[in-house]
């Protein structure tokens, strides 16, 4: 049985009454989000020695939201079956075995909130919802029971031990029934005593209550239960219940009495090193065991996470004993939610309990201590980096606000782990150890914060005064450049910490001093490389290994390569088209250091291209230069490359963590993908290669998993394509979907936190400062699921997040109902006015004096007289007055002050009734027009007309006026009008940036261009901005308009070049060239004919290509790649052409050779005649490399490189420089050869040699270098001729043939064989596949025997050494390789022999298949001893040096292989081979074929010749 991956899994679910359980044997399993995570417990386990015997094992996926509960079955012969509920509405019963599910049935139409498997009835499930409902469903029969008690929302429910009908459930109210089932439901007892919510119920273990002798108390219920007397029955005779409430108390009830007959109240533990902390008793859940061997004990959970061992005997005294404590640390820090007793195989007694902590931990019940702790996340695993110091040392970056550190080096426990949330408070978005300093962690939040933690100590971390605006992507240490690097060596720090920001920026931090300001080295790269144009977000970024050279990724696919001390740039990678995520360099302690000049990178668009900088970084070019050519392209992704990680144990091995749900392992010198892991359930997120296995790997992912995978285990070498990647697809989507409706009513059950006394300040800390918990519902990845680009936003602190466990469903009910209500009463004023509004006239001004002159008779006399009074008297006496004041409506006909006294009535009365429009008419009819300003901007009432006759009163209060009325709009959303206002008192430049900073940036622009000077910043600053806004969006064509706009061409023509079809390309290539920016103009313009090229639109290209002078010498190239093309077309058969191809009017002639024509076009087409033209072109294309292909290089790509060698060729003859003609030519002779496209090779030879090489001989004169070339060029052609002709010989013969002719009759001959041999690779023709005996009817050509004469020149002995040797250094490599497999897989072989499963016999089946059979089966039998293959290698290295330089410089067919084509040719047609060449050929094989790829060949003189 193949050892499933090491597995850190996420939390167990919160406030859920059953959510875990163990069955009998040593299985506990746990929910988890939407799945249940199976472990292994006890001596099955199969841990190595001295570890704690635990494992997980497995998971049970199949729920789409959170599981609410689980059960297992108690009853012997299915302790297999378990049973899960979720908030899906199904119960599911499962195979834990087969992890399959056996039966669901979806009968609950509420949340599911209690579930139980009954002990008595095999085949019984119970489930309860919130809204009251409990079904009963029996498995075997596929039967179910709707019972319905009582209408309260139901929180936990326990089956009876004793009688298989009575199931007692708990309600949210603190009610506790006990109901009959097979009575449909009727209560037996329903038990009042507890004031809020029943979180936990255990039946005593015993039957009967003779267990515990308890007296009655005296403040307990009366013996006559709900009003009536109950006669005593089997059912409800002898048993007793405890439960667990909110309320802080325990309570034992008997059941023959229906009543309490205990209440234990829950102590308040003081903590080590602080008080009682008097708020822990608002975060309460209060969850019991009853152990069955102990029936006079009761364990329970406590306040602050504490365990409890309460003894009943002594009820009176409220005996207790505290779990764990001689061990310091051991208890869990937050509130236990499940406790469950689990019996081992060894018959050990343990109790398994799961925390808010986030900790899984288990308990010997006989020594009351910790066994072990199992740690779990409770958020995305973002961020994985092993410490270079402390080796094991592992850091996991989580997305609950906390970091974990693994030790995975531990012997004595698998899961050493230690937690660090002070001072983080955010996810944990990027990670970075010191490389020197022991335990120095540095830390990135999603929300912008960059710290130092010193793992080695527990105090708080070191926090970075200067934020980043958005989340930090990844942090890097390397060495200080300006201004920090300024100064002593004693006066700054060796390393500094270099960060990336979501906004694009790149900050070095002073590890000495974060409190000081950190810097942005943009203004570093601006001022060094005089960059005018605006620098391109940045989104990752890596040093080199020796700290000499910076890469950083940016949000636009190109990746920079910058210099210290000054951050030079040396070059610019256009490679990706998307948003980089991932950028690595290679090691430098491998075998070839030359590879550590190899940059991995990874983005957006699914492929990864590894680049080779050894050329950059050796040149001293003045300039920068572009890269647009990979070294290395790694397809098979098929969703954005998150992560990347070189192998520290291989040269050249990369692993890829990618959203596709799986992690890739490349070989990526030959491009080839060897394993894929696809254990995750999610996207991933982060991968690390471990230091100390070499197949071992660390990955995170969304699925809040970290797994321990090994490569050799894997079945999969490459990532899914089609079905395979649907289906992963799938399993990732069965993840929890976000839903907004969980995050209503938080604060239902944890009350708002009360003020902490002295003493608790650290516990209060932790409470408040503590991680981020989602609990349940798990806000984290709700809110992540929606946003996959980037790392979402923070979510809310504290454990309110996940209040909404159990109760959510009837607190939704009371909510509803009252918002009903409330609008209700709400709906008719709204509708009422504007009805009315419709129907009369106009509000008058002065209401209230109207109504008071529309009174009786009897008073309107009396107003009257009071008038009277007051006008005829000298002086107003009391009376007159208090009078004048009560009737104020007489204003109107006495002075102005009472006048004013009315206005200020009718005024109050228009504010009361909602009218402040005619309030401040009046107050303008008084004259009080600033007074009216102020009030209305102080209510927040100001109008367009106020505003409007505000200069009545002064141009300052009209100023002032403007200026509230634009802050009051802005209030109400209407920026647009307010800019129009503060245009209209000249304040431009705030116009222009209030429009800005709400996004009108069309609007801002026309503003500013009307009403600023051409040359004011402020225009060029809203371009940029609207430019990286639109470009974040994708709108890249009005982009280019900003940039335009903003005279930056250079940004307008890369932004337009983003989308990567070829239109764009050209028009970005265009807009670069009329700017004057030729550089950028050509290397476009060669991106969009490549782009053409790759849908063979030849004419296309050439036009995209002559938007540039420059590009000249690939015109040159396109033409002879368009040529050769049409070329190979002809020779096919019409039926398998290509009808889509464009070609030119000058490549559809077929008259004369391929140089012939080719030398036509670019005469008569190009201008290419003279030879100064020719050399122009020549010097262009030079400065261009491609690197060398190998067999999975794709063919137009193969063909691309071979036409450039070939163009480099004829304009070398061109300009007579023969030695560099032969030297490109060789050159795309080998492209082909090592490409294995032997016919291409041919076709090559055929093409530009057709009279061979001897024209070329007289050409070169005596240069050494170029004569190697030329050996190296003939050996080729000789090499390919030598195979035609053994062909030739080995299929039928036919009348064209040059190199063989026949005198046998027609009828001797045999039948054609309809494989082509030129599709036969090279060197698969050393053992061909079909036997024929030799013909003596056959005879060699002229030709041929004159070729077997030139053979000489391959029978090279220097060559035939010199190959043997590093055929040698190959195998000793290879076995060496093989040493160290074997060794790993015997170490895992006897793992997997000590383990639980050993005795299996069906491991037998799955045991890896066994090697395949090879011609070195034989010697790996043989021991070989580590120094032997060290003399070897050394021996063989040595030998390679010794060879002169023009021999190594250029390859050279392989002489055995030539040999033996030789000696074949020679059976088959005897008398045609001289015996001298024969002869010299048998030494060779017999001096230098002793290498493992000869060694087992037969003699020639008795093999069994085959033809291909």
């Amino acid at each position: 049985m193949k050892p499933e991956p090491r597995t850190l899994p996420p939390s167990p679910n919160w406030y859920c009454a059953r959510c875990s359980d163990a069955a009998p044997g040593g299985i506990f399993g746990f929910a988890a989000r939407t799945s249940v995570f199976l472990v292994r417990v006890g001596p099955g386990a199969g841990t190595s020695p001295g570890a704690p015997p635990f494992r997980v094992v497995g998971e049970l996926v199949g729920h789409t939201e959170r599981v609410s509960g689980f059960t297992f079955s108690h009853h012997p012969g299915q302790y297999n079956l378990c049973a899960t509920s979720s908030d899906d509405g199904t119960v599911k019963i499962w195979d834990v075995e087969t992890k399959a599910v056996v039966t669901e049935h979806s009968l609950h139409q509420h949340t599911i909130s209690a579930l139980h498997w009954s002990p008595t009835v095999k085949d019984l499930i119970v489930s309860g919802d919130e809204k009251g409902v409990v079904f009963c469903y029996w498995l075997n029969r596929n039967d179910s029971q709707h019972i319905f008690t009582e209408p309260r929302a139901i929180f936990c429910l326990t089956c009876s031990p004793h009688h298989e009908d009575l199931v007692a459930i708990g309600y949210k109210d603190g009610i506790v029934v006990i109901i009959d089932i097979s009575k449909k439901g009727e209560v037996i007892h329903r038990l009042r005593g507890h004031d809020d919510e029943i979180h936990s119920i255990a039946w005593c273990p015993l039957f009967g209550e003779d267990c515990l002798s308890i007296n009655q108390e005296e403040n307990s219920e009366p013996d006559i239960p709900n009003g009536k007397l109950i006669a005593e029955t089997p059912i409800t005779k002898g048993c007793y219940l405890a439960t667990g409430s909110k309320d802080q108390t325990i309570r034992i009830w008997s059941c023959s009495r229906g009543r309490g007959i205990m209440v234990l109240k829950l102590p308040f533990l003081k903590r080590r090193g602080g008080g009682v902390d008097p708020t822990v008793k608002e975060r309460l859940w209060l969850t019991l065991h009853w152990p069955k061997n102990q029936p006079t004990q009761l364990v329970s959970s406590c306040f602050g996470g504490e365990l409890l061992l309460w003894d009943l005997t002594q009820s009176w005294r409220r005996k207790y004993t505290l779990f764990s404590t001689s061990a310091e640390g051991q208890n869990h820090s937050r509130i236990v939610f499940n406790l469950c007793p689990l019996k081992t195989e060894d018959g050990k007694q343990l109790l398994l309990s799961t925390s808010m902590d986030r900790d899984v931990k288990c308990w010997d019940m006989a020594t009351l201590e910790c066994c072990w702790t199992l740690p779990s996340l409770g958020g995305f695993a973002y961020s994985l980096a092993f410490s270079p110091v402390d080796v094991g040392c592992l850091a996991i970056g989580v997305g609950d606000g906390m970091i974990r550190v693994w030790n995975t080096l531990s012997i004595k426990n698998n899961y050493d782990v230690k937690n660090f949330w002070q001072g983080v408070k955010s996810k944990v978005t990027a990670l970075c150890w010191h490389p020197n300093k022991e335990g120095c962690l540095a830390f990135g939040t999603d929300d912008g914060k960059v710290g130092l933690y010193d793992t080695c100590s527990n105090k708080p971390p070191q926090i970075s005064s200067t934020y980043h605006k958005k989340t930090v992507y990844r942090l890097a240490w390397g060495p200080p450049v300006p201004p920090m690097s300024l100064g002593g060596e004693g006066d700054r720090p060796s390393l500094t910490l270099y960060s990336c920001g979501g906004e694009g920026i790149v900050l070095q931090h002073n590890p000495w001093k974060l409190s000081g300001e950190a810097f942005d080295i943009n203004k570093l790269v601006r001022d060094t490389n005089s960059i005018r144009y605006k620098l391109p977000v940045h989104t990752e970024i890596s040093w080199k290994g020796d700290g000499k050279v910076m890469a950083l990724g940016n949000e636009d696919g190109s990746i920079e390569i910058f210099q210290v001390p000054n951050l030079k740039l040396l070059c610019t990678i256009q490679q990706h088209h998307k948003l980089v995520n991932a950028i690595v360099w290679h090691h430098e302690h491998g075998s070839r250091p030359e590879l550590s000049c190899l940059l991995a990178s990874g983005s957006n668009n699914a492929v990864i291209y590894v680049h080779n900088l050894r050329t950059v970084l050796e040149s001293n070019s003045d300039s920068p230069v572009t890269i647009t050519e990979p070294f290395r392209t790694l397809s098979g992704h098929t969703a954005k490359v998150t992560s990347l990680a070189w192998s520290p144990h291989h040269d050249g091995r990369l692993v890829s963590a990618c959203y596709d749900g799986t992690a890739q392992v490349w070989d990526v010198l030959r491009e080839e993908p060897l394993f894929n892991f696809r254990g995750h359930r999610g996207r991933l997120l982060c991968v690390v290669w471990s230091p100390v296995d070499s197949e071992c790997i660390y990955s995170g992912a969304d699925d809040f998993c970290v797994y321990k995978w090994l490569t050799s285990m894997q079945d999969h070498s490459r990532p899914p394509q089609g079905k395979k990647c649907i289906e992963l697809e799938k399993k990732r989507l069965s993840q929890p979907k976000p839903k907004l409706k969980k995050k209503k009513k938080p604060t239902l059950r944890l009350p708002v936190k009360q003020d902490s006394s002295v003493g608790n300040e650290d516990e209060s800390a932790r409470e408040n400062s503590g991680p981020i918990e989602n609990g349940v519902s798990d806000q984290d990845g709700e809110e992540e699921a929606q946003e996959p680009e980037l790392p979402p936003s923070p979510v809310v602190a504290g454990e309110a997040v996940s209040c909404t466990a159990v109760s959510i469903g009837f607190e939704k009910s009371k909510v509803t109902v009252s918002n009903k209500a409330t609008s209700l009463k709400k709906e008719p004023p709204k509708e009422k006015p504007d009805a009315l509004l419709k129907k009369r006239k106009a509000r008058s001004m002065l209401p209230l004096s109207t109504s008071l002159d529309h009174r009786s008779k009897e008073e309107l006399h009396r107003d009257c007289l009071v008038l009277a009074t007051a006008t005829h008297a000298k002086e107003l006496n009391e009376d007159v007055s208090a009078d004048l004041e009560e009737r104020f409506h007489l204003g109107l006909f006495t002075d102005r002050a009472t006048l004013y006294r009315m206005m200020e009535a009718e005024g109050k009365g228009h504010l009361e009734s909602g009218h402040p429009e005619l309030f401040h008419q009046l107050m303008l009819w008084k004259g009080d027009l600033k007074g009216v300003l102020e009030a209305a901007a102080e209510r927040g009432e100001l109008t367009d007309s106020l505003v409007a006759v505000a200069p009545v009163a002064g141009y300052r209060v009209w100023l002032w006026a403007v200026e509230a009325f634009a802050k009051q709009l802005c209030f109400q959303d209407q920026y647009v009008k307010a800019a129009s206002y503060l245009l209209s008192i000249h304040k431009v430049y705030e116009a222009v940036e209030l429009l800005k900073s709400n996004h009108f940036y069309r609007e801002a622009i026309a503003v500013a261009k009307a009403r600023l000077r051409p040359e004011d910043p402020v225009l060029k600053d809203l371009y940029l901005s609207w430019g990286s806004i639109l470009e974040k969006d994708g709108h890249y064509a009005i982009a280019a308009k900003c940039y335009l706009g903003a005279t930056s061409a250079y940004d307008a023509a890369k932004v337009l070049a983003r989308k990567g079809d070829a239109a764009s390309l050209r028009t970005a290539a265009e807009l670069a060239s009329i700017a004057g920016e030729s550089e950028l103009a050509a290397s476009l313009a060669l991106r969009c004919a490549q782009e053409l090229l790759l849908v063979k639109n030849w004419v296309g290209a050439q036009e995209a290509l002559g938007l540039h002078e420059s590009l000249q010498g690939q015109r040159l190239v396109f033409c002879l790649l368009e040529l050769l093309c049409r070329h190979l077309e002809e020779k096919q058969p019409p039926e398998v052409r290509s009808p889509s191809s464009v070609y030119h009017q000058w490549a559809t002639g077929s008259e004369g050779t391929l140089v012939q024509r080719v030398t036509d076009v670019w005469r008569n087409t190009f201008s290419v005649d003279t030879p100064e033209q020719c050399q122009a072109a020549l010097q262009k294309l030079r400065d261009v490399k491609y690197p060398s292909a190998t067999s999975n290089t794709p063919f137009r790509q193969l063909l691309l490189h071979v036409c450039h060698d070939l163009t480099l060729a004829m304009l070398s003859q061109q300009v007579a420089s023969w030695e560099e003609a032969v030297s490109a030519l060789l050159q795309a002779v080998l492209q082909s050869y090592t490409s294995g496209n032997f016919t291409l090779m041919q076709e090559i030879y055929s093409a530009f040699l057709p009279d061979g090489c001897e024209h070329l001989r007289d050409k070169l004169g005596d240069l050494s270098l170029a004569t190697a070339a030329f050996k190296s060029l003939e050996a080729f052609f000789i090499y390919g001729q030598l195979y035609e002709i053994w062909w030739a010989l080995c299929g039928p013969v036919s009348e064209s043939s040059i190199w063989v002719k026949s005198t046998a009759s027609e009828e001797q001959k045999e039948p054609e064989d309809s494989n082509s041999a030129k599709d036969t690779e090279p060197g698969a023709t050393a053992q061909p596949q079909s036997s024929r005996p030799p013909d003596p009817g056959l005879r060699l050509s002229a030709e041929s025997e004159h070729l077997l004469s030139a053979c000489r020149e391959l029978f090279s002995e220097r060559h035939a050494s010199l190959q043997t040797s590093q055929r040698t250094v190959a195998e000793v490599q290879e076995t060496l390789a093989e040493m160290i497999r074997q060794h790993q897989k015997s170490q895992l072989c006897k793992a997997t022999t000590n383990g639980p499963n050993s005795d299996d016999p069906s491991q037998e089946a799955e045991q890896p298949p066994s090697q395949p059979q090879s011609p070195s089966r034989d010697e790996r039998k043989a021991p070989v001893s580590l120094p032997e293959l060290t003399r070897r290698l050394t021996e063989a290295n040595e030998k390679i040096a010794e060879f002169p330089e023009n021999i190594k410089a250029w390859p050279f067919p392989d002489v055995l292989e030539c040999c033996l084509v030789l000696l074949h040719i020679g059976s088959q047609c005897p008398g045609a081979v001289n015996p001298e060449m024969q002869q010299q050929a048998q030494e060779l094989l017999q001096k230098y074929g002793h290498t493992r790829a000869y060694r087992t060949l037969p003699d020639p003189a008795h093999m069994n010749y085959q033809r291909p």
